[in-house]
């Protein structure tokens, strides 16, 4: 047996295994169904919100109207356009030899020659 000197250190020692392998996987598993299990509870609470996140943005994309700075003039522009095209003759479709003759002058062919298959009212008792 060694004697030991006044004032001496006992020799350094350490544990031979710090943390056993079961005890990490453990607590690893009982995490992992922790952080699982909050997850169903939010899915359950709030049911599609984060998923909907996901895939589509937070609000409807919408295209920015096209407002009108001058509705009134636009309107009178429009009526002048329409009123010339109605007095007006020309080509509708060219290619299917559609075309337009002034509204007043359609009126009176129709008035002079009526409208072929049309009841012409003879015959009609009032």
């Amino acid at each position: 047996m060694s004697e030991q000197h006044p004032g001496a250190q006992p020799p350094p020692r350490h544990e031979l295994r710090d943390i056993s392998f079961r005890a990490v996987m453990a607590g690893g598993l009982a995490i992992g169904l922790a952080v699982g299990g909050l997850v169903v509870v939010a899915d359950m609470l709030f049911p599609q919100k984060s998923l909907d996140r996901l895939l589509k943005p937070p609000f409807p994309v919408i295209a920015e109207p096209r407002l009108q700075s001058d509705p009134a003039a636009d309107m009178a522009a429009f009526a002048a356009h329409e009123r010339d095209i109605l007095n007006s003759s020309g080509w509708t479709d060219r290619d299917r030899g559609i075309g337009h003759i002034p509204i007043a002058q359609a009126m009176q062919d129709i008035a002079d020659e009526g409208i072929p298959g049309w009841p012409t009212g003879e015959g009609v008792s009032p």
